[in-house]
């Protein structure tokens, strides 16, 4: 028998704000956390724009001498954990520790630190590579620093899929309460790759924005879109084994009804130019919530303002719903930036405030929509609507597609 899953406790660290509900409320007013980096002098990189984590402090929620020993990308993904866990209601002491596990994704890891140390190897020599190195930057540590600090001894377990990390790390961990093997899972994703290294890297694949206005820097599914701007953060999920949550009296935000995970097996960076791939990935995420195309309301692209994505993107969504006259997409990368591995965790975040408000998140950076996008964008005048099924995608540079499902939670 499946277990029914549910949404009991969310949280963000975001462009946006450090808690869900700022992150949540500018979201679905329409506000970009898009701005002029800060992190550091981008003028010789190309790039002028980014979404980066503002006025964060990791110690309103974190030991001094524990978060001084990890990277961004940890602090961001232990910080929201606790918030989704205080708002599930989990206390450590309270609950069987063997039943709390943790499936996390991040796409890079700890890039600013591997940039510090290995600047400071090359001036100071080996000698002077700090200890903690290795484990402030190693991909795993925001799993393990989430179960080190709230204690959970079931799976821990770090997922790697590109910009899709975060949205396959929620998926299996879905399925792992699923399938009986744990009663709650932590899960998301985080990134904190907003630094020369990462803006430097990306800006030679000629995948990044190199505008320097806001408001023409991420601009999904335009005719005139040019590239991504990154973003950086966190955002987590707390699931839970529907009868565990209802026999705790835990006040539930929503249900994951759905996963589909498959490869395009084509190219390194770009998707298949037909969107095949993302179109069996979305059909296999319906088959396996047992819903048809028609049930869905809305649809979360991972839509990044790259000509290749959107593209094959909204071609894939335009076919999959072609029978369904009411379904509403849109990219929510106008407002956070991509986050590469915390894009589809950020967005999880989003789907559930969808549920909750009854509101679909606006395109935001549409000025003029690509003739070639078929499919209805969601804008100020339409985002008002009943939401009861939904759909989230994710994709990866290597091929890796994920799509997750959710529906609003009704005690049937």
């Amino acid at each position: 028998m499946q277990h029914r899953v549910v949404i009991t406790g969310i949280g963000a660290v975001s462009p946006m704000g450090n808690d869900a509900k700022s992150f949540l409320d500018s979201v679905f007013a329409s506000k970009t956390g898009i701005a002029p980096i800060t992190h550091f002098d981008s003028s010789n990189t190309g790039v002028t724009l980014a979404a980066e984590v503002k006025d964060f402090d990791p110690l309103q929620r974190l030991d001094k001498k524990v978060s001084k020993r990890m990277d961004d990308f940890s602090r961001y993904a232990v910080y929201s954990a606790m918030e989704a866990m205080e708002q599930a209601g989990l206390k450590k002491g309270e609950y069987d520790p063997k039943e709390l596990g943790v499936i996390y994704g991040s796409g890079i890891g700890g890039l600013t630190t591997i940039q510090q140390q290995a600047i400071k190897m090359s001036k100071k020599g080996p000698g002077r590579v700090s200890p903690f190195f290795v484990p402030n930057s190693i991909i795993n540590m925001a799993a393990g620093n989430i179960s080190i600090n709230l204690d959970a001894r079931n799976t821990s377990q770090a997922i790697v899929t590109a910009c899709a990390s975060g949205t396959n790390a929620i998926g299996d961990a879905f399925e792992r309460i699923q399938y009986g093997k744990a009663k709650m899972m932590i899960t998301g994703g985080s990134e904190a790759s907003v630094n020369e290294l990462g803006i430097s890297g990306f800006a030679a694949l000629s995948a990044l924005s190199t505008a320097e206005n806001v408001e023409d820097g991420s601009m999904p599914f335009d005719k005139d879109r040019n590239g991504f701007v990154m973003g950086e953060g966190a955002g987590t999920l707390v699931l839970e084994d529907l009868e565990h949550a209802k026999a705790r009296g835990a006040n539930i935000l929503g249900e994951v009804v759905g996963y589909g995970t498959n490869s395009d097996a084509y190219h390194l960076t770009a998707p298949r130019p037909d969107g095949s791939g993302a179109m069996d990935a979305m059909k296999l995420a319906l088959e396996d919530a047992g819903i048809s195309t028609k049930d869905v309301d809305y649809v979360n692209a991972h839509g990044t303002s790259t000509h290749a994505n959107d593209s094959a993107e909204s071609k894939a969504i335009a076919s999959v719903f072609s029978d369904n006259d009411h379904i509403k997409v849109s990219s929510t990368k106008g407002m956070t930036g991509h986050a590469l591995g915390a894009a589809g965790s950020l967005e999880a975040v989003i789907m559930v405030g969808a549920l909750q408000r009854q509101q679909m998140p606006v395109n935001v950076g549409l000025k003029n929509k690509d003739p070639e996008v078929e499919v209805d964008l969601v804008n100020e005048d339409n985002k008002k609507a009943p939401v009861n099924y939904e759909i989230s995608n994710s994709f990866g540079f290597g091929g890796h597609n994920a799509v997750l499902a959710f529906k609003k939670y009704e005690d049937d």
